[in-house]
């Protein structure tokens, strides 16, 4: 159960009506994560289009940005965002050796150019609350500030970073509203819970 109330989409009105009956149309159902968002005034007619242009197809491989939004819900313990990030990239196509690899992505023979991303989507979630900006202005290394550089384009780097960003925003949002799951249970080797 949710740890607050979340907004019955049959009770709501105007443009979060319109905005609930979009985002069934295209996803087949309201998400609960919905729900929690149009508590926010304003916010979630809003919050659909700009994910989509966020972490949606763009210049960077869908395989590589859906990867790292699993691995950054790992990181972060949601199950929610978990869930949600391996079943996008299940119907994406993404292989499920590639996805059942993020329980540990060194060992897992990934592609330098996934390598690096997941390697950046690790430090952009866990150093910036523990690392000085004495320390690292950018709170990434500069070995994998180097090796992004050398794999992806500036527009890329800027398209990674603000997707994984957003998952680091997303999945704290979802875990700390212990939102349930309304997609498959993610896979035991990658659910925070069962780690």
């Amino acid at each position: 159960m949710s740890w607050i109330e979340l907004v019955d989409p049959d009770a709501a009105d105007g443009e979060l009506a319109e905005a609930f009956a979009a985002g069934e149309a295209a996803y087949g159902k309201v998400l609960e994560a919905w729900k929690a968002v149009a508590h926010v005034d304003g916010a979630f007619p809003s919050y659909l289009p700009y994910l989509r242009a966020a972490v949606g197809p763009g210049q960077v491989d869908a395989r590589i940005k859906d990867l790292a939004a699993v691995r950054v819900g790992m990181l972060n313990g949601c199950r929610y965002t978990v869930s949600h990030r391996v079943t996008s990239a299940r119907k994406a196509g993404v292989p499920e050796q590639e996805i059942l690899g993020l329980a540990d992505p060194e060992a897992a023979g990934y592609e330098d150019r996934l390598a690096v991303a997941l390697a950046f989507a690790e430090e952009l979630t866990l150093a910036p609350p523990t690392v000085p900006p004495a320390e690292s202005p950018q709170a990434v290394s500069a070995p994998t500030l180097a090796r992004m550089k050398g794999a992806f384009s500036d527009p890329e780097i800027a398209e990674l970073a603000l997707s994984i960003s957003l998952w680091n925003a997303l999945s704290r949002f979802h875990r700390v509203l212990a939102l349930e799951l309304d997609m498959p249970e993610p896979p035991a080797e990658l659910d925070p819970v069962a780690r």
